[in-house]
């Protein structure tokens, strides 16, 4: 028994020297560490409190996940939720030609007192086809949407609106 301890205790001694002469002792260890936590905390930092995000947020111009399913109105007071949003780009009412979407932020945006109804006068005269919805949280105060494409206003403009409501 007094042999394998020994052996056991040289192999040790020898392992131990070797990771000296390549430099790997564990004062390096523990330097590589360190110097990955470090590196970590600055990476976590840095995407925690390095600003905001300068990303847009605008609603889809695509039908990729869409529902079948149709709002209440064409006029809506809240939100259309952004599966029913794609369907109506692809089919109004769920049967029809594609639509169009005119989406307000007046919750970011200071809006016009009468913008709401100079939006919905708009839509109301494309009864087929054409929603108002809010969309708040966008990077825009208007955003009128069509399957693959958009024209976002930072203020009303009736001539933009018409103008994109019939390219169609």
């Amino acid at each position: 028994m007094g042999k394998r301890k020994s052996r056991k205790k040289r192999s040790r001694s020898r392992a131990r020297s070797r990771r000296q002469q390549q430099g790997m002792g564990t004062g390096t260890w523990v330097l590589i560490g360190l110097g990955v936590i470090a590196i970590a905390g600055f990476i976590f930092a840095a995407l925690r409190y390095g600003g905001s995000s300068t990303a847009a947020f605008y609603p889809p111009t695509d039908v990729r996940g869409h529902t079948e399913t149709v709002p209440p109105s064409h006029i809506l007071d809240q939100p259309m939720p952004l599966s029913m949003h794609k369907h109506m780009l692809e089919h109004a009412d769920g049967k029809g030609p594609p639509g169009v979407i005119i989406n307000y932020n007046c919750e970011d945006y200071e809006c016009e007192p009468d913008l709401i109804d100079r939006l919905r006068a708009i839509a109301e005269d494309y009864p087929t086809f054409v929603y108002l919805a809010p969309f708040p949280g966008m990077t825009a105060k208007i955003a009128v949407t069509r399957r693959g494409a958009q024209e976002i206003l930072d203020e009303f403009d009736e001539e933009r609106i018409r103008n994109f409501i019939e390219r169609g």
